[in-house]
């Protein structure tokens, strides 16, 4: 089978790569229909300088035209993928499926919506651009033929709140990348007394930082350091409530690049996953909750319906209430008390991984329900 990934879609979100590594790990051959729209952009929502935004927009008429030539001269096939982020992608996909007679398949992967009015808080709800926005996203749904998700609570929320049938659309974990994200041994250099507790991830309100903050906080006096990389939208914020705190357990990393990531979850006691009390956190598992039981570590996030479609609390991870600092705190405590818990937790994480989550495994269902779309 031959299938076209379609669109502006980013190259730089793992997203997109695991999606169609797993496909040819299935036997697949991919051909990519592509225009690299968000190269070196790697926070779409930030993007406020009248310069850059003009650009975008130009690049962005210029896509109109280049994705179909480029579409028109690849080699048969039996479908196309909207990838992600392809929410402006699905309109012109759809006039080529018509024309080329192909079912259309769209990784959503994410509520534009959701995201931009409810979670982060960027666009007020009830203006127009939040209901351009939302009939965007339901508009972007609806021409497609199926779409998949990274969890059955977003199925849910997508059905729900567009008004679409369940039965357009599966479910597929986030996963990690395997080839970066294996179990390595810790450095005789690194070796510390102190529990390490590594937090990654852009600075949105999804993410729960100042819960982590807090928690730090708490365990002020212990024997733990916490590492947190990122920057973001609430960047200033979080960081000015550290400071006010006068916390010297944490130690602070702007950014750093995504094939090094691996080093900084390999020295972690413990990762962390999300915390917010926002619906969206509710509703995913991120990508650092996959990368770290790829890499056999103890992983405590918060206990949402998402989470417990994947992991079982104290047996492949520690589940813990949402946006409550005390019992982060306590979860951390414990893990630390307890090493046997914390290296039985590791242990049946990475073998979660392995029996379900990796790109090959998470692509199954979808592939299957593309045959059946296909014959």
């Amino acid at each position: 089978m031959k299938i076209c990934y379609f669109g502006t879609y980013d190259e730089q979100r793992p997203r997109n790569r695991i999606i169609i590594r797993g496909l040819k790990e299935n036997g697949v051959e991919i051909v990519e229909c592509h225009f690299p729209l968000w190269k070196n952009i790697e926070d779409k929502s930030r993007i406020n300088r009248t310069s850059k935004k003009l650009a975008l927009f130009i690049r962005f008429i210029g896509s109109r035209f280049i994705l179909p030539a480029k579409y028109f001269f690849l080699p048969p096939h039996q479908a196309v993928i909207v990838g992600y982020l392809g929410h402006f992608d699905i309109f012109l996909a759809r006039f080529l499926c018509v024309l080329k007679n192909k079912p259309l398949y769209f990784n959503a992967f994410l509520s534009l919506y959701d995201t931009l009015v409810n979670d982060r808080k960027l666009i007020r709800p009830n203006t127009f651009l939040a209901k351009v926005i939302f009939y965007l996203d339901k508009i972007s749904c609806q021409l497609a033929d199926h779409i998949f998700l990274d969890t059955e609570s977003q199925i849910d929320y997508f059905t729900k709140i567009f008004k679409l049938r369940k039965s357009k659309f599966s479910r597929v974990f986030v996963g990690a990348e395997t080839g970066i994200f294996y179990p390595r041994t810790k450095t005789a250099a690194i070796q510390e007394n102190k529990l390490k507790v590594l937090f990654y991830g852009q600075f949105i309100p999804l993410q729960g930082i100042e819960f982590i903050i807090e928690a730090a906080k708490l365990l002020k006096d212990e024997d733990i350091k916490f590492t947190i990389i990122g920057r973001g939208q609430e960047y200033e914020r979080i960081l000015s409530l550290a400071k006010a705190y006068k916390l010297n357990n944490i130690c602070w990393i702007d950014w750093v690049n995504y094939q090094d990531l691996p080093k900084y979850i390999a020295e972690a006691d413990i990762c962390l996953g999300i915390f917010g009390r926002t619906g969206k956190a509710r509703r995913v598992i991120p990508n650092k909750a996959f990368q770290a039981i790829a890499m056999g570590k103890a992983l405590i996030t918060g206990d949402s319906p998402a989470a417990k479609e994947l992991f079982k609390n104290e047996e492949n991870a520690f589940l813990c209430k949402m946006a409550d600092p005390s019992v982060l705190a306590e979860s951390i405590i414990k893990l630390k008390k307890d090493s046997n818990l914390r290296d039985k937790i590791a242990g049946a994480g990475y073998r979660l991984f392995k029996s379900k989550c990796p790109p090959r495994v998470i692509t199954q269902g979808f592939l299957n329900h593309l045959l059946k779309k296909t014959s």
